[in-house]
């Protein structure tokens, strides 16, 4: 997804929010959706970070706490051009990562232990890659946008019907109720669709570009099988506990199946999957035999297997 698509979706969910403000509040809920969005976005952009990493319990580690992970991370980074993320461990079985913060500069990265347990050395870097693709893209800051603005049309939502839609001085609604309530109900579903659409572009665009930096689509490819496996079985209290946190990793850490899956904010694995054999299959010749980032550090004779779980 391009930006200017992503730009539309944002425009839409603004959008949302104003109409959903008057529908519910008439002129006094269209200034109070105005004001609540850009009230709750300029704290997202200040704290996002930081609200996320300290819900998800991580932890921030360097070369001395996580040799492997970090040297992987630092290596990445510099085949990016990107300056050198703040790294966390988040002390969950579950294999899983993500990345947050406002611009490449006060960007982090994290990943569960689990990861860290059952991939091998190729497979995180893939996952490495594919986060730092998220930083690049300043993806981090678009899905916390995109996720204060849902989260203000669901607020709206709530407090439609204290609101009342207004009344004229003859005592009338301003605001026909039947409208009022139906904006109530199909304005966060809109909200949801729309953030959907954004979510899993981003994702989408994240493998290509992941794929790129590391230079091994197949490595990640790898990994998403591993990880969609392992979120099936094994549950991520935090992510359970806080599931507006949910849309960030890489994989859906929500164990919820059914119907939540049509509504989930990640694109289907095999779809994911597929795309970067593709990749594989179109860059395959003389250029994979170049290094595809710089082999040094402590890191670089870490062992290539994992401990494998009965999902992979």
């Amino acid at each position: 997804m391009n930006y200017f698509k992503t730009a539309l979706l944002l425009a839409a969910l603004t959008g949302f929010v104003l109409v959903a403000g008057y529908l519910l509040g008439g002129q006094s809920g269209l200034v109070i959706a105005l004001v609540a969005a850009l009230g709750m976005n300029l704290f997202a952009y200040w704290n996002s970070d930081k609200m996320v990493l300290r819900m998800s319990n991580a932890q921030e580690v360097g070369p001395e706490q996580a040799p492997e992970l970090y040297g992987i991370v630092q290596g990445l980074a510099e085949c990016a051009g990107l300056p050198m993320p703040r790294v966390y461990l988040i002390d969950e079985e579950q294999p899983n990562a993500f990345a947050t913060g406002r611009n490449p500069e006060n960007a982090a990265v994290a990943a569960t232990t689990g990861l860290l347990r059952h991939l091998s050395h190729e497979e995180i870097t893939g996952v490495m890659a594919h986060e730092l693709s998220h930083v690049r893209h300043r993806d981090t800051l678009i899905m916390t946008i995109a996720a204060t603005l849902a989260g203000a049309i669901g607020m709206l939502a709530s407090f439609g019907g204290l609101m009342g839609g207004g009344r004229d001085s003859d005592g009338r609604p301003l605001v026909n109720p039947i409208v009022a309530i139906a904006a109530m109900i199909l304005a966060p579903m809109a909200a949801m669709l729309v953030q959907m659409a954004i979510s899993r572009g981003r994702e989408y665009e994240a493998d290509r570009m992941g794929a790129e930096i590391s230079g091994q689509p197949l490595w990640l490819a790898s990994a998403l099988a591993k990880l969609h496996a392992g979120a099936q079985q094994i549950p991520n209290r935090a992510a359970e506990a806080n599931p507006a946190t949910a849309h960030m990793y890489i994989a859906n850490p929500l164990s919820a199946g059914g119907m939540a899956s049509l509504f989930s904010t990640h694109p289907p694995m095999e779809e994911r999957i597929a795309r970067l054999e593709a990749m594989a299959g179109q860059a395959r010749g003389p250029a994979q035999t170049r290094p595809v980032m710089p082999v040094n550090g402590p890191w670089a004779t870490a062992p290539q297997t994992r401990r494998r779980g009965p999902w992979g």
